[in-house]
């Protein structure tokens, strides 16, 4: 079954074409990744994939469903309750602990449930750091808080922007395996990097280069 389906997608801001006739589908419980260089429309791809952008042109489906003319508001809700994200810059609160930002994505979505959370942190190894705030943790622990909170309302979709861009080596390897371990449990994986080796963890890799697909592999 198809989970994302992307017909004939064109991003234009301004002059620049971001993205140009971009199709693509996504059946569930696959792990993709889409690469290329500074540019070549990653981010672009990303933010409508996530429901944060739509396009200029063409059609996106989610769950056979098409989004594509939908309000912001109605993207906002879509995100809420079917896609979890994971950035780069961990975009964790400050002021809250690990277990206080993990239990802030429940409240945006339903009801505020803090055994879960501590469930969510236990899973991905951090439930004797719940009390720490980010600045207490090192950087791939907070990656660690930023995959619980993305999986703490059960999404369908993983979108993932650069997961181990700020991570040394160590701090990668983990990441990477808590991604593994979700794919091998069926979940369905986007990860936008640059880096070959996290690549080649997923079962199919897109290659954009100047707003279009130059390859699939």
């Amino acid at each position: 079954m198809d989970i994302l389906e992307l017909n004939n997608i064109s991003k234009i801001y301004g002059s620049v074409k971001a993205l140009q006739n971009v199709n693509l589908t996504v059946t569930q419980g696959e792990w993709v990744a889409i690469m290329g260089p500074s540019g070549s429309g990653k981010t672009t791809m990303m933010n409508i994939i996530g429901c944060m952008d739509r396009p200029s042109s063409g059609e996106i489906y989610l769950n056979s469903k098409n989004i594509t003319r939908l309000s912001l508001a109605d993207l906002t809700t879509i995100r809420r309750d079917t896609i979890g994200l994971v950035f780069q810059q961990f975009h964790l609160i400050s002021y809250l602990t690990a277990l206080e930002n993990v239990m802030m994505a429940q409240y945006y979505h339903s009801i505020i449930d803090e055994a879960e959370a501590i469930q969510a942190l236990a899973r991905v190894g951090l439930s004797d750091r719940a009390q720490h705030l980010p600045r207490q943790l090192s950087g791939g622990e907070q990656q660690r808080v930023c995959i619980a909170r993305a999986l703490i309302n059960y999404p369908q979709l993983i979108l993932a922007d650069e997961p181990t861009g700020n991570l040394d080596e160590v701090n990668e390897a983990v990441v990477l395996d808590l991604f593994k371990q979700l794919h091998d449990e069926g979940s369905t994986i986007i990860v936008v990097t640059h880096d070959p080796e996290v690549a080649e963890y997923a079962q199919k890799t897109i290659v954009l280069e100047h707003g279009r697909i130059s390859k699939i592999m």
